[in-house]
């Protein structure tokens, strides 16, 4: 599909693959085991751990969208976190943003402190904190841009040059934009990974996760270690990632066109004292969002005047946002990052990172912009008669 565009690319992954019965679409094959032609001759797929013709659909097409060598499909999206891991040894150093997803915290911190491999968290955003840990000669940087959940951004393209002259690999969290809205690899990233769960399947019916490397090495010991630890995706979960990520550059557009409407409404809102969204002129990474991104995305957090008993009260307040975790389904959801995303970080590693008890985080759904603007109107008014 080489020569295609990138909507183009989505839609047709896996059409008219089926070289036994013409089916349009790919089908799914749940067999957990394949036949041998004979002794010691194996076909393309021998046991679905290792390989499974539906997950190598998915993982196809995702190498393909984001311009890499090798797709490695995972069971979660934080599968596909820890399977970066294998890449290091117990004298590795691992440098990871002290803003990051608070699962990927929880993970990365634990198993540094098993002794794994070392960590160190650094405020990407701070140029001589990234330098010095640079010093260090870190086997591997891990980018999070934009941040999970203040939207922070950083500068791909700097940090992997910076990362490559000390010979670090730089590996990119691309779950808040997708590859239609980001392209992580062609700015510098030897590797990217997904929670698929979000917006790649967006339908909130799938846990999985998607690792891609440019370099075709790389990405054979990544499957390799997949399959030796067996972390590898389903066939149904992958088919399913699949059905959804045809509608990817549609459901995107609609996503960013209410999330702006959205960012527009709040930042005039007396009860909201600070929005957090790249798309907002005065936001301070708003220039590099533009260059760096082809969109600002569907994700948004922003602070409660009032403090946690104003949340509460917006959230009671709410009929169409629904109280949950995860983001990229066409509904929209908002939470509470303290106590739910991020609730596997310390309190002190929460306030470092600039997370506090007022904070909200929002992914803006694909339904009608003026039910979801209302919605929030109705909440942010309730939240200040609390008060």
């Amino acid at each position: 599909m080489t020569g295609y565009k990138l909507a183009t690319r989505a839609v047709r992954a896996g059409i008219n693959s089926d070289q036994h019965h013409g089916a349009v679409v790919a089908p799914i094959h749940l067999s957990s085991t394949y036949s041998l032609k004979g002794f010691n001759q194996k076909r393309d797929f021998d046991y679905s751990r290792t390989g499974n013709p539906t997950r190598a659909t998915l993982a196809k097409v995702m190498a393909d969208l984001e311009g890499g060598a090798v797709g490695v499909v995972t069971s979660t999206g934080l599968a596909a976190a820890h399977l970066l891991c294998q890449l290091l040894t117990t004298d590795d150093l691992m440098v990871i943003p002290h803003d990051c997803y608070g699962g990927s915290y929880r993970l990365y911190t634990h198993l540094a402190n098993k002794g794994n491999f070392k960590l160190l968290v650094v405020d990407q955003n701070d140029p001589q904190a990234l330098a010095d840990a640079l010093v260090r000669r870190p086997k591997l940087v891990l980018i999070e841009t934009p941040s999970n959940p203040l939207l922070r951004l950083v500068d791909i393209e700097a940090i992997a040059k910076a990362s490559h002259d000390v010979g670090a690999l730089v590996a990119v969290d691309n779950t808040f934009l997708s590859p239609f809205l980001q392209q992580p690899l062609a700015l510098g990233a030897d590797i990217v990974f997904h929670s698929t769960t979000k917006f790649i399947n967006g339908h909130t019916d799938v846990v999985a996760g998607v690792v891609i490397a440019k370099d075709q090495a790389i990405g054979d010991e990544l499957a390799w270690w997949a399959n030796c630890i067996g972390i590898t995706g389903s066939a149904f979960d992958s088919y399913l990632v699949s059905r959804g990520l045809k509608t990817l550059p549609l459901r995107m557009k609609q996503h960013q066109e209410n999330a702006n409407r959205v960012a527009e409404f709040l930042v005039n809102h007396p009860a909201v004292e600070k929005v957090y969204y790249p798309g907002l002129a005065d936001h301070p990474s708003h220039e590099l969002a533009k260059r760096q991104q082809s969109d600002f995305g569907a994700m948004m957090s922003f602070e409660v005047k009032g403090g946690v008993e104003a949340v509460k009260a917006l959230f009671a307040n709410l009929e169409l946002f629904t109280l949950a975790q995860s983001l990229g389904g066409v509904e929209s959801l908002i939470s509470h990052p303290s106590t739910m995303t991020h609730a596997g970080m310390e309190l002190e590693a929460q306030e470092a990172a600039g997370i506090s008890q007022s904070l909200v985080r929002i992914a803006v759904g694909i339904e009608d912009v003026e039910d979801i603007i209302n919605d929030l109107r109705q909440g942010l008014a309730a939240s200040q008669q609390a008060l």
